[in-house]
Formats: structure tokens, sequence, C-alpha cells
């Protein structure tokens, strides 16, 4: 199958890759055109503007856009509107907000084009081990797109999980699941770090990958840090978030779901992005003014 791909990330690279040893003609587009002509000397055709890579493609044309979520997107999908025609269908696989999805189908539409959201979740390990795919869209658009998504997903690694926006909304519980587990592992690692054993971290996080209630993938990739660095003194404790615990907590809220996991989880990150915490400050000055307890000042 052939299907034009822009944007050649970290992620958007490897996908491209993975269709590629899978058989499909990929013509890639990327806004630097390095990067372009990396991937096309690795089997990918390259073009070096929209307009070019959609006289490449074959009608009815695909075009799966994975550039970041928000207006890089919808400047993506704004000039491709320019050029696709009436049957041609437009694919975003990045952590689009679902309200964006259900907004842009009903745009796309109105050229006679059609529009799935895929959710994609894999990360930079996708390319050996294939990427998970929530897809979101009318079944007519998403049908044709199967044989992409199953050479970029494992064995039952893909599923149409309903109407516009569906795709994204599943992808963004997922995300807000994985913060959950994320901070309790930290949590969990942090007490064991602390404590006066000596304890082999990364050893135990290879343990209990080993038939435990808490084995998973993130398991093992904690292994793996820990294997490199136990203190992991190469990194400093600040941790981003990209949207989706937010929307997540948000979904939650609007529909009267208690979330107190998720949403302790993301004002943590918060709270790590904070050299000095006013709040903290403030907390330590009360206990001091009302019961005399020790300070530390600069």
């Amino acid at each position: 199958m052939r299907i034009g791909f822009i944007g050649l990330g970290r992620m958007g690279s490897n996908m491209v890759r993975r269709l590629v040893r899978e058989g499909h003609e990929v013509v890639v587009y990327n806004r630097t055109a390095e990067k372009t002509r990396e991937i096309a000397g690795e089997g990918a055709v390259p073009s070096f503007s929209i307009a070019e890579m959609v006289t490449l493609l074959d009608r009815p044309r695909v075009a799966w856009v994975m550039v970041p979520a928000g207006d890089a997107t919808e400047t993506q999908i704004d000039e491709l509107m320019e050029h696709l025609e009436p049957g041609d269908t437009i694919v975003d696989g990045g952590n689009t907000n679902f309200h964006d999805d259900v907004r842009r189908h009903s745009k796309v539409a109105e050229k006679g084009l059609r529009y799935v959201d895929a959710g994609v979740s894999g990360g930079i390990w996708g390319l050996q081990n294939g990427y998970c795919l929530m897809v979101g869209g009318e079944r007519d658009a998403v049908e044709p797109l199967e044989p992409i998504f199953r050479s970029l997903a494992p064995a039952d690694g893909y599923l149409h999980v309903g109407g516009p926006g569906a795709g994204h909304y599943v992808k963004m519980i997922h995300n807000g699941i994985e913060y959950g587990l994320m901070q309790a592992y930290a949590e969990g690692f942090e007490i064991m770090h602390a404590s006066d054993y000596g304890l082999d971290l990364a050893a135990i996080a290879n343990l209990w990958n080993q038939g435990s209630v808490v084995r998973s993938w993130l398991l093992e990739l904690a292994a793996r840090a820990l294997t490199d660095d136990e203190d992991l003194g190469h990194l400093k404790g600040w941790v981003a978030d990209s949207g989706e615990g937010r929307w997540t907590i948000q979904e939650a809220i609007d529909r009267d779901v208690p979330a107190p996991v998720i949403t302790l989880a993301l004002l943590t990150r918060f709270r790590s992005r904070q050299d000095d915490s006013y709040g903290a400050k403030v907390l330590a000055a009360l206990r001091n003014e009302f019961g005399g307890h020790a300070v530390k000042t600069d």
C-alpha cells in the first residue's frame, strides 16, 4: 500500500521504517529536508513539500500526520486540505485532544475528505516491538487502512475503538493510567532506595517481572535504567507532561468520575518542576510560627 507520511521525528521515522520493512511504499515529507533524505536512504520515497507528496500518492490518497499536537498538526491538516481531493483520507497519529478530532472530522468532511484519528503507543521501542494502535473514525474510512495498521502493530495490537475522536480518547485515558503507574513505581523505588538494607534495585525490578502481580513493560524499563545508574545521578528530577494527563482529569471532572491517583500523579509532576516550592516555604513558616519547629534558611 502507498501512503504519505508527514513528520519524521523519533516516533515518525521509526514508523516509516517499520512500514517500509513490511513492504509498503511510503512517501515522506519533513520540515527539515535533511531528515527526509536520511529516511529516503532507507527505502522511503522523498518529497520536499506537501504539494509534491500529494502528487506522488495514488488515488484515493492517504496522508498520515505525525507532528506535535496543536498548532503544528492543525497547520499540516489545513495545508493537506488544499491539495487533497474528495475520497482522500487524513490520519492524525499525534497526541491530539479528542475534541479537536471531532471538530476536524466535520471540517474535512465538508470537502469530501475522510479523517481518522490513531492513538499510538510504543515509543522508541515500536520499531522492534510494534505499536499499539487505538483507532477512531467512521468504519468506511478505517477499514481500507487496516493493512497499514496491522503492519505497524504487533499481533492483536490494533483495534478500531469507535467513531471520530475515539482513538485519541482511548489513548488519552491510556496515558492517564500511565501517569498513575509510573508514580507508584517511583514512590516504591524511592522508599527502597532510602532503606538501610542496601537493596539492589535493578535486581528487584527484574525479580518482580518474573511472575509478580506488578510485572510490566514499565518495570522492565525501570530495571534497565537502574542497571545503568542506580542512583540516577545523571538525571534531574524534573518531569514534563504532554497534556493527556490533564485532559484525562478534565474528562473525569466533566463525567463526575473520581480519579484521585491520576490527579495526584499529575500534580506531583508539577511539583517536580519547582526548584524551591513557595508552598513548602509557607508550610515551614507556619510550623515555626505555631510550634517553634526548626526551619532551614539560605
